[in-house]
């Protein structure tokens, strides 16, 4: 992956001093449990202990030579350790170490992506309670619907990043597996039982049954759980994207002082975050088809999924720990317009209120369909003609021979709308115990007046 992409933290995981270093470290875990059974001296592994070392300079020009890098390891380090060589590396094939090695790594991965992904939970959680109440326009088809709040908004992405976290934690489960078993998985020239020692000593579940490598569909579901993970946070972006549009503008990523957006023409302010995490998540999702790829081999193994996860695991787990702390730091600097989501919300006249007119209508004894063709007909007239909704309601005589004037004015209460708000904040564990107490002005009340406001504004 890019530099520009690559947050510290992850980019040394997959450098090439850590990637030896802990082909390495699975050697002389190997080479402790011998010792254990009497099969290495104490003393030699102390003089391998103390001498091996990774020189990557020196790995890379015997590579260059050989064409083999687990042979450019065990060269260099036979340079290093001389006579003792003969103790590193013994009833091992190239992927006991690589694949034990390769769990590894993509554990301690997997932990800065779960860190990430607890970050960005917790700052959509602070999100969502701060604007619980806050009322906006809920929108399907890109059309206004019914009122509803930003807060529920953010209570969606904030429940989607909790299964996203477990999803993670059970990806870094599958994952964390080692193998030792050689060439064709049968412990020709390895005991089972060093093995499950090894993996338990690094920490890892040692597989059940493998070939000569661990299976692939272990890796896919790793891939393809980064996938998931950067779809939800292409979701929150493009929502974002959304909301910034000139037209709507109810809410806008960070804009730094002294930022620019564009060349040409000074006052644009464009969501260029939220667009750099849509398109990112596009190689995500591509690196995990290519995961899913590498599951079918030839026999007991081939290398064509080799090269491709050279390039995938590095790259999907640099993108998604980037992608969490770039959503991360939209999140929490997301700029909320209340005013103009209330503004937006009299756009469309008052028809987001037209379901409630139709079941109260139905209330009276009205068939459905009647109703409907009711209020569907002084709704389109309202959109033809740009009036008020209520209005036009009120002068037709279909609706108030059945609902009077404070009955029909009460379906315009946007407060209707919001009543069990709380209860799913509860459901989603977004309110703690002994409840939540709202910002000012975003009771119930507050949610009125602040649409009165807005009328008047108009």
């Amino acid at each position: 992956m890019i530099e520009r992409y690559t947050r510290p933290a992850m980019g040394r995981i997959w450098n090439e001093e850590s990637k030896y270093a802990t082909w390495l470290r699975v050697e002389l875990a190997v080479c402790e449990a011998y010792t254990r059974r009497g099969r290495i001296p104490a003393e030699a592994l102390a003089r391998v202990r103390a001498k091996a070392r990774v020189d990557v300079a020196r790995i890379l020009e015997i590579q260059r030579r050989v064409k083999h890098e687990m042979i450019a390891l065990l060269t260099s380090l036979e340079e290093q350790l001389g006579a003792d060589s003969r103790f590193v590396h013994i009833g091992l094939t190239t992927n006991d170490v690589w694949d034990t090695a390769l769990a590894l790594q993509l554990r301690e991965a997997a932990d800065l992506l779960i860190a990430g992904q607890e970050r960005l939970r917790a700052a959509l959680g602070e999100l969502a309670r701060r604007h619980k109440d806050t009322l906006i326009v809920g929108r399907t088809h890109g059309v206004h619907a019914e009122p509803t709040t930003f807060g529920l908004k953010v209570a969606v992405w904030y429940t989607e990043a909790g299964r996203n976290l477990e999803r993670l934690r059970r990806a870094r489960a599958a994952v964390a597996v080692g193998k030792l078993s050689g060439a064709v998985g049968n412990f020709a020239h390895v005991e089972p039982e060093v093995e499950e020692e090894v993996c338990r000593e690094l920490g890892l579940e040692a597989a059940a049954v493998s070939t000569q490598i661990v299976q692939r569909d272990r890796h896919a579901e790793f891939c393809t759980t980064l996938a998931v993970a950067a779809a939800s946070l292409e979701k929150i972006a493009l929502e974002i994207r959304g909301l910034q549009r000139t037209e709507i503008l109810e809410a806008q990523e960070p804009f730094a002082e002294g930022q620019k957006g564009s060349s040409a023409m000074p006052h644009k302010r464009n969501p260029e975050l939220t667009e750099r995490i849509c398109g990112l998540a596009r190689l995500v999702r591509t690196n995990a088809l290519a995961a899913l790829e590498n599951v079918a081999l030839w026999h007991e193994r081939d290398i064509s999924h080799s090269s491709v996860e050279r390039v995938v695991l590095p790259d999907s787990t640099i993108l998604v720990d980037y992608l969490l702390d770039l959503a991360t730091f939209v999140v929490e600097g997301l700029e909320v317009d209340p005013a103009r989501m209330a503004e937006n919300l009299e756009r469309s006249y008052g028809l987001v209120y037209s379901q409630r007119v139709l079941l109260k209508l139905t209330e009276t004894g009205l068939a459905r369909q009647a109703a409907y063709e009711i209020v569907q007909r002084n709704a389109m007239r309202a959109w033809r003609e740009r009036r008020p909704f209520l209005e036009l309601l009120a002068a037709d005589s279909a609706v108030t021979e059945r609902l009077g004037p404070d009955e029909l004015k009460a379906c315009f209460d946007p407060a209707w709308y919001l009543r069990h708000v709380d209860v799913i904040f509860k459901r989603a564990g977004l309110i703690p115990e002994g409840g939540f107490r709202p910002p000012s002005g975003t009771s119930p009340r507050g949610l009125r007046q602040q649409s009165r406001r807005s009328k008047r504004a108009k």
